[in-house]
């Protein structure tokens, strides 16, 4: 009787698994597998933010849950006066004031969702030496100061995904500043690594203007291969008005930046060589702050989206 119990139990489990991985959630065993360099387990998949399965590392980017900030198509409209305006500011420096607002699924340093002070003090280091000029990057004019930090527990905020009221409710009780401050947020990512806004919207929108990223994608959480701060680095440089590397694929524009070679699609790890769009110059740019590939790949700006970053600052940041 009691084996025959056993068993059934054993069923009941089993399927209740299966069931849940069916639905994209991994059942997570007390002995946890060990993870590679790339974050794998031992039968290379991959757990993304707020525990959500893929089958690998490629499903995880392909699914787009590497960054949520959604493609768009900005123009900037050149006139003699904002040419001036650029040739001014380009040799100069921007110091940028970063407010982090980290938020929490439960109360204390040990809660779900506890950032410590030296997270944010290293993701500042990071930006200054990514948007500095990295290893073989461009000097761009952006640099980073730490002006305030703020913790919340709210377990509503902590899964607040991009465009939901969640969202909407907790952007619109802690920004602080204005255009030309940041707001740097953490939660859990709703299953995403971050997500940001572009400099063009902040007029019709100033309360949503920001980046939110993974909690556990600053420098210190333990998240490889994306724990090393680049992902903050990445979604800035949307905030800052940059494109994916990949927008556009072979044709058109592409991220309308002339020094980043094209490429047709994401990259992800660190796919030394790849060249995806033969019939155009250039290997594609995998060490490029805006593909996707793993955080220990990336390391450089180009002159071409220091160029953008400037003038879309100057439109629609700058004395705003």
């Amino acid at each position: 009787m009691k084996r025959s119990l056993i068993a059934v139990l054993a069923i009941i489990s089993l399927s209740f698994s299966v069931a849940l991985v069916g639905y994209g959630y991994r059942i997570v065993t007390a002995q946890r597998p060990s993870l590679d360099r790339h974050g794998l387990q031992s039968d290379g998949t991959f757990i993304g933010p707020n525990g959500k399965f893929h089958g690998s590392l490629r499903e995880f980017v392909d699914s787009g849950a590497r960054c949520g900030t959604k493609d768009q198509r900005l123009r900037l409209i050149r006139t003699p006066s904002l040419e001036a305006s650029i040739q001014a500011l380009a040799p100069a420096a921007v110091t940028i004031n970063v407010y982090f607002h980290v938020i929490q699924q439960t109360a204390g340093s040990s809660g779900t969702g506890f950032v410590p002070m030296s997270w944010i003090n290293s993701q500042i280091n990071v930006l200054n030496q990514a948007y500095g000029g990295g290893t073989g990057g461009v000097n761009t004019p952006f640099r980073f100061v730490l002006a305030g930090f703020d913790y919340t527990v709210n377990s509503t905020w902590f899964d607040a995904g991009p465009d939901t009221a969640a969202e909407t409710a907790m952007k619109n009780a802690l920004r602080k500043g204005t255009a030309v401050d940041l707001n740097f947020y953490t939660n859990n990512g709703a299953g995403l690594l971050g997500w940001a806004t572009f400099p063009s919207s902040y007029a019709s929108n100033p309360k949503k203007d920001g980046v939110v990223c993974y909690y556990r994608s600053l420098p210190g959480g333990s998240f490889p291969p994306y724990d090393q701060g680049d992902t903050g680095t990445h979604e800035i440089g949307h905030w800052l008005g940059l494109f994916h590397t990949f927008q556009g694929g072979c044709n058109g524009n592409g991220d309308s930046v002339s020094d980043t070679p094209a490429e047709r699609s994401s990259a992800f790890g660190c796919p030394t060589g790849r060249d995806t769009c033969r019939n155009k110059t250039g290997l594609d740019p995998i060490d490029n702050f805006m593909d996707y590939t793993d955080d220990a790949c990336m390391f450089r700006f180009t002159a071409g989206q220091s160029s953008r970053m400037d003038s879309q600052w100057v439109t629609y940041r700058q004395g705003r």
